[in-house]
Parts: structure tokens; C-alpha cells; sequence
């Protein structure tokens, strides 16, 4: 079972909640959803199970596709309700068919760059779920860390070798405490994941939550199908109490128990903790894109955007993307979720959106924004088609300059080829098709009074975006 709900804040102006560090490649060629995944498809498991918000489904779906998962059951949290309502609901899913099935929870964005480690303790991690544990695995600490939670080891499972009950969990500690716990073999870093068996966390749940366990086992039962996804029935959903597993299960059941593990775990809380677990040149720095670096060390600069040159510096976190740029020392990484809060209050978009939006058929970005006119450059993949529409607010007038387009305006179907545009008045019911084999580009060119995404009246659409 995959968590992918988060926002990744800490990784911003890169992770924003439009578009979070799950669905980007940070490490490798693949995203980290895509790499979490495949992790549970090389261990032998069955097809995962994801929860996410309903405006991430179709990136979600696509990523997996791209990575060969095909089969993977795609559950919609009508609202952010934290990761024990989340979790729950996925146990009810599994529970339908084997109520004693084990599952592996993990959240989307973290990285695990020893596989042949993890898969041992996985099993030791299984076997103590056979017995009726909730297990947890427990990171062995490299240094004092206070962005993560502690786990306090107790006595050995008798019937488990290799795993320990739970004395305690500890949250995210200062930096003394956290220095003088490193010393300690007993205590190690909280994963945040689970194995268990189905019906012993939906038992845990309805002990410590019952109100989780009531409303969630109804929005499940009262769920719909839309297209390839599962959504869960909104109010009885919303009606659930807003709390994590942690605090609702694992810190009250007598049934914890930590595997210590140590197969390079990072949730990649920071831009200092991807730039700990990245490859680094011969000065300690760490580049991505169109980066230059000169007499700098133990940096992480990267830059999707605007070549960066960076010069005469240490322990840095330079990030540049189209839309802004983030400079830190990397001791105060963790505090750039403050500054995203700060450009929040202050009304910024950049805080929460990215310039590029994916959308099921493609993607579109804003080139230039006036007062009364704005330019964007869309994207459609082969064989995808918009939602029959209309605006209320604005006129359209869009370039071809890749591929092939069919048009539909009012009555009329227009193929539209490259160098040639079609202008759409005001008020006009228009849609746009790729029927082609290679990706569709052009310029559109908006023009009116206000110019914003909701001005879109949708008539029809395949996507069932209405």
C-alpha cells in the first residue's frame, strides 16, 4: 500500500503541492513513486494499492503505467484526512477478499537504496505480521537528526528472530537529545512503515478509533467506480477523525514491534537529505541540469531552468526552477517549509503551483501574462482529447507548431496542421483532439477581462472532469 498525499514543502520551489517530490525523478530516472512501486513489485508482492487526492489521479496513473504497473488499484480520498483513515481504508479494500492478507504501507517519496537489505528485513517483517504484529522497521541512526521520530527498543520477540517489541515512540527530539540518543543501540529512526496483517490493524483501529473505523468502513463499502479509479464515499469519509497512524495505532497497541534495518533509508525530508544519499563530485557537490560550478564545495545546486552558475561558496542549496529560486545554507534546509508558509500568506502562487500543470491528456504553461491577454503553450499526447467546452470570459486563438489537431467548433470539425491556427469567439463550444502518432504542441492566445482556469464551462468530457 502506497501514501501519497503529502506536499514535499521542504523540497520547494521543485516539490510544491500542485505537482509533489513523489512524482519527480530526484535520484534516478524514474520518480520516487514509480521507484517505491517497483520496489514492491521485486519483492514478489501482489499489485499495489494507492491512496491519493483526486487531482493527483491521473499523474499517478500515468507514472505507473509508464513503469510497467498496470494493475493497480487507485483509491481516492475525497479530503486530506492523515494517514490512519487513509490506511484504513485500504485494510477495508484488502479485507473484502482475505482479511488475513499482510500489508506493506509506505509513503510514495521516500528512498531505499539497498533493495537487498530491505527484502530481508521485509521478511523478518512479515514473519512477526504472521504472529499478529504491527511491525515497523527501525532505521539505524548515521547522525543526530531531529527531523525524524525515535523508536526505543524493548525485549526480543521470542517467536520472531530478529525483531523486538516497542518500549516507546519518541517524536522528532532537539538536537541534545537527538545527540545523546544516537549513542544509544536502543533507539532508531521512525520509518513510517507498517506490515501487517489487514484484519489486525482494522482490530487496532476499531480498539483505539473507533470513529475511524466506523466511518471509513462505510465510505468503502458506499465507494464508486470512476474510470480506473475507486472513490471513496465523501461524507462518510470526511466524517473520520483527522490524525496519523502513529498517534492513533502504533504509540497505544500492545502489538508493535521494530525490525532494525539498515538498507539506506532517507524520506528525503530536505534538500541537505538528497543531497546526504546523492552522488557528489570530487569537491562534495551535487548538480543537476544546467549548473556551473567554480571553487564551490559541499553544494547542491540544480537548476530546471536558467543556466546557474554558482561561485566561491560552502554548503549551499541553490534550486532554480521557471517560476523561482531558492538559496540556503544547508543547516537551515529544513526550514524552507517556513518560507513557503511566508509566500502563502503572502498570496503567491509560486507557493503552491507550479507554471507547468499536467492535466490527463497532457500538459499546458503560461509564457507570458498581461492585463487582458495571455499566452500559454499546450501539450497533448497522442490520441487524447479535452473536454467539449466553452468560456464566458474569453477568446482563443491557437498556432499549431507540432503535429496534428482536430478542432471541433460548434457545428464545425476544423484539422488544423502545423502553421495554421483557428480562432474560437467568445462563447463558442469548442474541444481539441490529438488523432495523431506524435505529441500535439501549439500557442494558445487568450484574450478578455479575466482570463482564469475556472472560466471553463465543460459539456462533456472523457476524463469525467465536470
Amino acid at each position: 500500500m502506497i501514501l501519497s498525499g503529502g506536499s514535499g514543502s521542504r523540497l520547494w520551489p521543485v516539490s510544491r503541492s500542485s505537482f509533489p517530490k513523489q512524482f519527480w525523478p530526484l535520484l534516478t530516472e524514474r520518480t520516487l513513486l514509480q521507484e517505491t512501486a517497483l520496489r514492491g513489485k521485486a519483492a514478489g508482492l501482489g499489485q499495489p494499492i494507492v491512496v491519493c487526492n483526486e487531482a493527483h489521479r491521473f499523474i499517478i496513473a500515468e507514472q505507473l503505467r509508464e513503469a510497467g504497473i498496470d494493475e493497480a488499484r487507485i483509491l481516492l480520498e475525497p479530503s486530506a484526512r492523515n494517514s490512519a483513515p487513509a490506511i484504513a481504508a485500504a485494510a477495508f479494500l484488502v479485507a473484502e477478499q482475505a482479511p488475513e492478507a499482510i500489508l506493506w504501507v509506505m509513503a510514495a517519496d521516500a528512498a531505499i537504496t539497498d533493495l537487498a537489505g530491505l527484502f530481508d528485513t521485509l521478511g523478518t517483517a512479515v514473519d512477526a505480521a504472521a504472529q499478529g504484529y504491527i511491525a515497523t522497521f527501525g532505521i539505524q541512526p548515521s547522525k543526530a537528526e531531529t527531523g525524524y521520530g525515535y523508536i526505543e527498543r524493548g525485549n526480543a520477540l521470542s517467536d520472531v528472530p530478529g525483531a523486538f517489541h516497542v518500549a516507546r515512540f519518541m517524536e522528532k527530539p532537539d538536537l541534545e537529545s537527538a545527540t545523546a540518543l544516537v549513542q544509544d543501540e536502543r533507539y532508531s529512526w521512525n520509518s513510517g512503515m507498517f506490515v501487517a496483517r489487514a484484519d489486525i490493524l482494522l482490530r487496532e483501529i476499531a480498539t483505539f478509533e473507533p470513529d475511524i473505523h466506523a466511518h471509513v468502513s462505510k465510505a468503502v463499502a458506499q465507494r464508486r467506480s470512476d474510470l480506473d479509479f475507486e472513490r471513496l464515499d465523501p461524507d462518510m469519509f470526511n466524517r473520520s477523525p483527522d490524525i496519523s497512524i502513529d498517534y492513533a495505532v502504533a504509540e497505544r497497541t500492545h502489538h508493535a514491534a521494530v525490525v532494525p534495518a539498515s538498507f539506506g533509508w532517507s524520506d528525503i525530508g530536505s534538500w541537505d537529505a538528497l543531497w546526504e544519499i546523492s552522488p557528489k563530485d570530487d569537491e562534495g557537490n551535487v548538480i543537476s541540469g544546467d549548473v556551473f560550478l567554480d571553487t564551490a564545495r559541499n553544494c547542491y545546486v540544480r537548476s530546471d531552468g536558467a543556466v546557474t552558475a554558482v561561485m566561491g561558496v560552502d554548503d549551499l542549496v541553490v534550486v532554480v526552477t521557471e517560476d523561482a529560486v531558492m538559496v540556503s545554507h544547508r543547516d537551515r534546509a529544513q526550514d524552507v517549509k517556513k518560507m513557503v508558509s511566508r509566500l502563502t500568506d503572502a498570496g503567491r502562487v509560486e507557493a503552491t503551483t507550479h507554471n507547468r500543470m499536467y492535466r490527463p491528456w497532457g500538459f499546458y504553461e503560461s509564457l507570458i501574462h498581461g492585463d487582458r491577454f495571455q499566452v500559454k503553450r499546450i501539450h497533448v499526447d497522442p490520441g487524447q482529447v479535452l473536454s467539449l467546452q466553452k468560456h464566458y470570459h474569453r477568446a482563443e486563438h491557437w498556432v499549431v507548431v507540432a503535429g496534428t489537431a482536430v478542432v471541433t467548433r460548434d457545428d464545425a470539425e476544423i484539422i488544423v496542421r502545423e502553421n495554421e491556427s483557428v480562432y474560437l469567439p467568445l462563447g463558442c463550444t469548442h474541444r481539441l483532439a490529438n488523432p495523431g502518432k506524435i505529441a500535439l504542441t501549439l500557442i494558445e492566445v487568450q484574450s478578455g477581462p479575466y482570463l482564469g482556469e475556472d472560466d471553463i464551462v465543460r459539456l462533456d468530457d472523457i476524463y469525467a472532469r465536470m
